[in-house]
């Protein structure tokens, strides 16, 4: 395959044999609240058909997307020893990931998040970290890793247990086994880039995949090709960064891409981004193109917001492909210099 005159066989070699991918990050054990009207006044009681659990967070949520597209998926991350961790092991394996990488860890509980969807009105969060905070890359069966077509870590940056150092090295470990690597961030607002230096990790990484917010947060900049300009010069080899409604753009050495959004009716925009992040994994395990990943990223991501939750609406790969030939994304390709 030729992207812009490059060679990417050294990328996709691995594919038609490793469909397996592993998702390492951060788990939630997540309780649906609503929609509701409006949140009930002080003393007052409003009455919800259900509460639904469902399993959480970046990593859980592209393990279960990628499971949808057709994708073996190995899981890794920590739960807590009580109840609610339990709860997250039964879900992730009715939805047919391997949890079988989850560490279990006595000293924090589970991670939970409380998602609170009022009509009309964006999400609102109640969280605790937990046992996420207790996730480190040496709780990962290194060899079972390595059989992975793509590995994915999702929520550097929120994860205290990931060190920069032994992340490049991991992630070297794997791309010499043949491994492509895919990264995602969480970033607090307060973060500071001159504190963690991302060039070692990113010369180790394929794909990285910031949400714009996160960019800006990076480098210091707005504007989405000044933000890709940046983000390779700091080392990053290909990029897709989400934009939200205004879509996403992804890069290579002196290409672009640019798309906007899939239009509908959003149900629930939860998992949206996790959802495209998937739509990224399985178009690299295809072999698709850049254009055709991001079409194909942001139809998987579109259908994420169908349902509450965020997981729950998302393709198959079957419903992906007739949404695909019956949809339309403009695309815009270009070149730029430095």
């Amino acid at each position: 395959m030729l992207w812009k005159g490059v060679v990417m066989n050294d990328l996709l070699e691995t594919q038609a044999s490793r469909r397996r991918v592993g998702c390492a990050g951060i788990v939630v054990a997540d309780l649906f609240c609503g929609p509701m009207d409006a949140l009930p006044q002080e003393g007052m009681l409003s009455v919800l058909e259900e509460m639904p659990s469902r399993a959480g967070g970046c990593a859980a949520n592209v393990a279960i997307d990628l499971v949808r597209q057709g994708v073996e998926v190995d899981l890794y991350g920590c739960i807590g020893a009580g109840g609610y961790g339990g709860m997250l092991v039964r879900e992730l394996e009715k939805a047919g990931v391997n949890p079988s990488g989850l560490a279990r860890v006595a000293t924090h509980p589970t991670s939970r998040t409380v998602i609170l969807l009022i009509k009309g009105e964006d999400r609102r969060y109640l969280h605790s970290f937990g046992a996420n905070a207790a996730f480190r890359l040496d709780q990962i069966d290194r060899t079972q890793a390595r059989q992975s077509g793509v590995f994915y870590l999702g929520g550097l940056f929120a994860l205290p247990g990931i060190k920069l150092d032994e992340l490049a090295d991991f992630f070297a470990d794997l791309r010499a086994a043949g491994v492509i690597t895919v990264l995602d961030v969480v970033l607090p607002e307060n973060f500071d880039p001159a504190g963690a230096p991302l060039a070692d990790v990113l010369a180790q990484t394929d794909y990285f995949l910031p949400n714009q917010d996160e960019a800006r947060l990076i480098t210091g900049r707005s504007a989405p090709l000044d933000q890709v300009r940046a983000l390779l010069d700091l080392g990053a080899r290909r990029l897709v960064i989400t934009r939200g409604r205004h879509g996403a753009v992804a890069a290579t050495a002196g290409c672009y891409w640019e798309c906007g959004v899939y239009q509908g009716e959003v149900m629930d925009p939860s998992g949206s981004g996790d959802a495209f992040c998937s739509g990224v994994i399985a178009s690299i395990l295809n072999g698709a193109d850049m254009g055709d990943m991001l079409r194909h990223a942001s139809a998987i991501g579109f259908s994420a917001t169908r349902a509450i939750g965020t997981t729950d609406g998302v393709f198959g790969a079957a419903e992906a492909a007739d949404f695909l030939q019956t949809h339309h994304l403009d695309l815009i390709e270009g070149d730029f210099t430095y």
